[in-house]
């Protein structure tokens, strides 16, 4: 971490415990660009876990901030809903698109019973060794010996090949699904304002335009298990582009979803690395810590920070009375910080016992059902990086995204040694 920014998160933590409690916001996003949200945080977890901010750019909110108490709403969809959003920031009314992961019971279970075949567990053995193919011939093609972003050359090809493959894609526009992924999560509502509304709309329904023609093709074809197909032949969604908004939702849902958990998790995990030498040798000792390294790189990175609910009754929960309609979020990079559940949760551990046990992939029905297609991605990439490269250097200092739902990275400039 260079010196400017042990200034801004000292600076930071000064406003952190100096702010009075019923003033403070945790979800400006340019703290999390500027990686200075930890000690607004902590001060939460530590004196007001469950924290009624009143004035934001997004409106009133309940922020939930520890481990356990997370876990509790999570699992309890018949209390705290899904309807409508799960981000912070409420959309527009004339472009809110329904998506399965914004709904509850019984419409969410029937379209994520579809494409779940897409990631189930056989399906992901059948592809291991194409993914690990493509992982290798990324690999072999990075220049040595000079500085190069990261994030471009691995993270986000190998993501976008893995969705490619996901969607049955036409493999020559595969650029667009990373696009169309970033353009989805720049928005308003999650304090990224790079994009207006209005080009944002009208790009996501270009998308929408594409996928109806790659509808249209799958449902006279044969089924097949990629996300498209298995909508289209299934009985309880074959009619689902009849509302095209809402197939629009779906399609944001699993583009975001087979994007940004798993890119971002391949740049901060060799961020963590680099600024954790002691680990990076360790990993070199012994390559066997990968799968464990894979969990504990989720729980670091934390790639989406938060998930909204909305309160559907009048509840007290530890001592705070929430109403109905209140928005409740649940910080989930607050949770995978909790010290209380997680021994030296701020550290980087590659060996950590019990590393899989991190909020990172929520609970409950909402729980991420292409948890595992992530860390398959994850555990190849780094057996195929030190079959190669006993270390890659980051060599400056990362770019992050301007966003208070998605943490994630636009450029880490790093270097592979000649020798």
């Amino acid at each position: 971490m260079s010196l400017d920014d042990l200034a801004a998160l000292e600076q930071a933590t000064s406003e952190a415990w100096a702010t009075p409690l019923e003033k403070l916001d945790v979800s400006r996003a340019e703290r999390f660009a500027s990686n200075t949200h930890w000690p607004f945080f902590e001060r939460l977890r530590k004196e007001a876990p469950v924290h009624y901010c009143s004035d934001s750019m997004h409106g009133p909110y309940w922020s939930i901030t520890r481990f356990n108490d997370i876990v509790a709403i999570d699992s309890d969809h018949r209390t705290f809903s899904s309807q409508n959003n799960i981000v912070i920031g409420d959309n527009p009314p004339d472009f809110s698109p329904p998506m399965f992961i914004a709904s509850d019971p019984p419409v969410h279970d029937v379209q994520r019973r579809a494409v779940t075949p897409a990631v189930a567990p056989q399906r992901l053995a059948d592809l291991e060794s194409l993914i690990r193919q493509r992982i290798a011939a990324v690999l072999d093609q990075l220049p040595r010996g000079e500085t190069f972003n990261w994030v471009d050359k691995v993270s986000i090809e190998l993501t976008t090949q893995m969705l490619a493959t996901l969607f049955d894609f036409p493999w020559e526009d595969r650029h667009l699904l990373p696009y169309w992924s970033d353009v989805t999560t720049s928005s308003e509502t999650v304090g990224n304002s790079s994009i207006t509304m209005a080009r944002r709309q009208e790009i996501l329904m270009e998308c929408l335009g594409y996928f109806m023609r790659l509808w249209n093709e799958r449902k006279a074809a044969p089924p097949k298990f990629d996300f498209i197909s298995l909508l289209a032949h299934d009985p309880a969604t074959r009619d689902l582009p009849d509302n095209p908004i809402e197939y629009l939702g779906n399609l944001m849902l699993l583009i975001v979803g087979g994007n940004d958990t798993t890119r971002n998790s391949m740049t901060g995990g060799l961020l963590a690395l680099s600024r954790n030498p002691g680990e990076y040798e360790k990993l070199r000792n012994d390559p066997s810590l990968i799968p464990n390294m894979v969990s504990e790189i989720v729980r670091w990175q934390t790639p989406l920070a938060h998930m909204r609910r909305t309160a559907l009754e009048d509840i007290e929960f530890r001592g705070q009375k929430i109403r109905k309609g209140d928005r409740v979020v649940m910080w989930y990079v607050s949770g995978n910080r909790d010290e209380e559940v997680i021994d030296r949760a701020n550290e980087f551990i590659i060996d950590r016992p019990r590393s899989r046990h991190h909020v990172a992939f929520g609970f409950g029905i909402h729980r991420c059902m292409g948890n595992r297609v992530a860390e398959m991605q994850l555990k190849i990439l780094w057996e195929e990086i030190m079959k190669r490269f006993p270390r890659i250097d980051v060599v400056g200092e990362p770019e992050r995204v301007t966003s208070n739902f998605v943490l994630g990275y636009t450029a880490l400039p790093v270097r592979i040694p000649l020798a």
